[in-house]
């Protein structure tokens, strides 16, 4: 019908919506605790923008047409637009850290889209631009643990991967297989894996990257019996620096050692990721979803940069609908909207002009009370009172046309 939504659109309700805020205001408080301030960039954005570093696949891109600007398109996530923003907008000052947060809607193609497969997404997210090394690594996934805290998520998988060191241990495969065989580990394909053409030697070598994942402490012994260069060598110290640090931080985090594994065959789909990757994965028990993913792009900004000057980059995004089906699931959100505080009814149509001067006053006695207006002409009173309980009001005020209230406690 021409009056439903697009295929892959959908509307949220008000308890939706309630749902969905509280999830970002719990959020919100956290990355204002940790000094990070909100930016909002454009929903639209230059096709090229959207491209640049291996952000997106062309395929998943949801495009537009402008005669003046060319192809534009819907952004499908938000790293690049904020990195384009800052250097555009911000990088005239001498550069240091900036702490920078997102509330948005992102959109993608999905490969069912035939069958209503969804295309519009909300994220919250961070960046943390201009600073690199283990403890900007740390804290943004300290930032990423204490988030889930927050929302009193306690069964989540924190897994943590190395993109710079996993792709030049991609490097000895052909160019003709590499990226089959970076797409069979990225999705944890292992027949197809074992099936490539690939000789004895390179088969095993990539069936030992495809298990390069558990707990930190079972992993490194065995990626330290690769062949490492110096500069791989440089990229497993880092890393595990950076997961030292965060078992130095768990008494802050109850059971974060737990919660952390190491997975050398994390591969993001992105391409601007240099260094550490990682993704937040909820219990099976709960529905095993991701939660957010994020990592460093360390050659992002660059690419926006007049001079090509690079500056560090880390952040991650969280998936509000994957969030929302946890926490619905465990009975952590609200199940009806917030009811109001009053009714105020006009006790004659002469009264309207002095009911709503004292819902007025009403409102603007506090910041959280919540006033409705009794708009129909009921026959009893009664029928008024029944409409309040039905809407869980706790009070009505009875207005006369002096402006003069009466009080009723709604039982």
């Amino acid at each position: 019908m021409v009056h439903q939504p697009p295929s892959g659109a959908r509307d949220l309700l008000p308890l939706d919506v309630a749902q969905k805020i509280s999830i970002e205001r719990r959020l919100q408080q956290v990355f204002h605790r940790w000094g990070y301030h909100r930016i909002i960039t454009s929903t639209l954005e230059r096709l090229e923008t959207l491209m640049a570093g291996g952000a997106i696949d062309r395929s998943t891109l949801i495009k537009l047409q402008d005669a003046e600007d060319g192809e534009l398109g819907l952004r499908p996530e938000l790293t690049v637009a904020i990195a384009r923003a800052t250097v555009m907008r911000m990088g005239k000052t001498p550069w240091q850290p900036q702490r920078l947060y997102y509330n948005a809607n992102v959109f993608r193609k999905s490969p069912d889209t035939h069958s209503g497969g969804q295309q519009e997404f909300y994220q919250t997210g961070v960046e943390l631009l201009g600073s690199g090394g283990t403890i900007a690594d740390a804290e943004v996934l300290l930032l990423l643990s204490e988030c889930l805290q927050a929302l009193e998520i306690d069964d989540w998988h924190l897994v943590i991967g190395e993109a710079g060191l996993t792709a030049t241990l991609l490097e000895p495969f052909p160019l003709n297989v590499r990226s089959q065989v970076r797409g069979a580990i990225a999705n944890l394909d292992r027949i197809g894996l074992e099936n490539l053409p690939l000789s004895t030697e390179l088969r095993e070598r990539a069936l030992l990257l495809f298990d390069l994942r558990g707990r930190p402490e079972d992993v490194f012994p065995i990626v330290a019996k690769l062949d490492l260069d110096l500069p791989q060598q440089a990229a497993l110290n880092n890393l595990k620096s950076a997961i030292e640090l965060l078992y130095q931080c768990q008494s802050k985090i109850p059971n974060l050692k737990s919660h952390i594994h190491l997975d050398l065959s994390l591969i993001q789909t992105f391409d601007y990721y240099t260094g550490i990757v990682f993704e937040v994965v909820s219990s099976p028990k709960t529905g095993q979803r991701v939660l957010g993913q994020g990592g460093r792009y360390d050659r992002l900004l660059g690419l926006f940069d007049p001079q090509g000057q690079n500056h560090p980059g880390i952040g991650f995004c969280l998936n509000i609908e994957d969030l929302h089906q946890i926490l619905l699931s465990e009975g952590l959100l609200a199940k009806e909207t917030p009811a109001s505080d009053f009714l105020v009814v006009p006790q004659t149509s002469e009264a309207a002009a002095a009911a709503f001067v004292y819902a007025r006053k009403l409102r603007e006695s506090s910041d959280l009370v919540r006033v409705e207006m009794d708009l129909e002409s009921r026959e009893t009173l009664e029928e008024v009172r029944e409409y309040a309980r039905d809407r869980r009001i706790a009070q009505i005020a009875w207005v006369n046309a002096e402006g003069l209230p009466t009080i009723e406690t709604v039982n």
